[in-house]
């Protein structure tokens, strides 16, 4: 069993930031209860293409929804009829922990906020997500991950440099606010539940897209504040490391990651050039740095002379940094990545053997399992609502005539 077997969640995101971290606790082992809303449910089923695809060749959930909820059973629930908010508070008065990506105040009109859940369940561990934050100016705006990606400075150091071909801010290639507050959350949510075991008592966790893209800028915001000169965007380069970049070699390209001096040294003795790391204007990277403009077009000359894989041949044995810049089918295949399992199929109910990817967390004692597909829309309203409320099949029957449930 995983480490959080035992934790139940419900689960009333949508999309990815709390999807993400809802999966995650799935993987630890938590049980995680996807309330859904209806006929359509989470609006991620239908971002396509590419979306499964049935035995009998029929559409089903896009590839998107099936990359962020695995390990859950998806419950249709109203949460606009009165007694879809009943079944709602009757279900976190059974579980550990509830999320939420509604807009500030958006659960309160339904009974659902904090403040109408702790009472029944002071133990609750309650989480929102929000583009902004549950105060300040912009609270009540809304925000996906492209504008956060720009509002953060995030975009400001992504992309060629001024002058450069095609020189403007660039995005990340995936929604990474949206990721990284999901990978907050799930600390987030680990903290409250051990602090929880002292203290007795569950608690708000507040998370903003915003602050979590602000605070992730690591060194970048330091170098900043430090400095007040505001960083710029560099494209492959480092600003604080080098060489830390592309290099052309003779067939293709490759990266260069070498963080300390030894590395240096012995990318230098290998390459054939050592007078490079004896030189006072290279030898530390503090100054390799201050003399970037002289030194990585050399270097730049010097990886020219040889083939990618020559490169590598020579460069992985004497432990100096350096990589392909693979594609996605690329990265796959690479022989690492074969080995350490992160790719794997689970058995879906329409779909067949379903491709999945691993969570990269490896537990000694705690091993993660992985058996419970994405879910279909609604398949296990009636097992949960029976299991955890009592409802008896009369009684599930009526409300899915009134429309309660799906």
């Amino acid at each position: 069993m995983g480490p959080l077997a035992g934790i139940k969640v419900v689960d009333l995101s949508r999309v990815l930031a709390g999807p993400w971290a809802t999966q995650a606790l799935a993987d630890f082992g938590a049980t995680v209860y996807k309330i859904e809303k209806p006929g359509t449910g989470d609006d991620t089923r239908s971002f396509g293409p590419p979306f499964m695809t049935d035995k009998e060749g029929r559409r089903g959930d896009a590839a998107y929804y099936l990359a962020t909820n695995r390990g859950k059973r998806s419950i249709a629930i109203d949460l606009a009829q009165p007694q879809g908010q009943a079944l709602i508070r009757g279900l976190a008065e059974r579980c550990d922990v509830l999320v939420e990506n509604f807009k500030v105040g958006g659960l309160g009109r339904y009974g659902l906020a904090y403040r109408d859940l702790v009472p029944l369940c002071p133990r609750l561990i309650y989480c929102s997500i929000t583009a902004f934050g549950q105060d300040g100016p912009a609270a009540q705006g809304a925000g996906y991950d492209l504008a956060i990606q720009g509002m953060s400075g995030l975009m400001s150091i992504t992309g060629a440099p001024d002058g450069e071909p095609g020189a403007e801010p660039q995005r990340v290639g995936v929604a990474i606010a949206d990721l990284i507050t999901g990978v907050y959350m799930i600390g987030a949510i680990c903290a409250a539940l051990y602090e929880r075991e002292h203290s007795g008592h569950g608690q708000y966790i507040d998370l903003a897209l915003l602050d979590s893209m602000i605070a992730t800028l690591a060194n970048q915001n330091m170098n900043y504040l430090i400095s007040g000169k505001v960083p710029a965007r560099r494209g492959n380069t480092h600003p604080n490391v080098v060489p830390y970049q592309v290099f052309e070699t003779a067939d293709g390209h490759m990266l260069l990651a070498i963080g300390n001096d030894r590395q240096f040294a012995q990318f230098c003795a290998v390459a054939g050039h050592p007078e490079l790391a004896v030189d006072l204007r290279y030898r530390c990277n503090p100054d390799r740095v201050a003399h970037r403009d002289t030194l990585v077009p050399e270097l730049a000359r010097i990886c020219r002379s040889r083939s990618t894989r020559d490169w590598f041949q020579a460069l992985i044995p004497a432990a100096v940094p350096c990589g392909p810049i693979n594609n996605l089918a690329q990265a796959f295949a690479e022989p690492q990545v074969v080995h350490r399992g992160m790719r794997f199929t689970l058995e879906h109910p329409t779909a067949g053997a379903l491709p999945q990817v691993r969570n990269p967390i490896l537990f000694s004692r705690t091993q993660l399992e992985y058996n419970v597909p994405p879910p279909l829309l609604g398949q296990h309203t009636d097992e949960v609502l029976g299991a955890e409320l009592g409802l008896r099949a009369g009684e599930l029957d009526s409300l899915r005539e009134q429309g309660v449930i799906g």
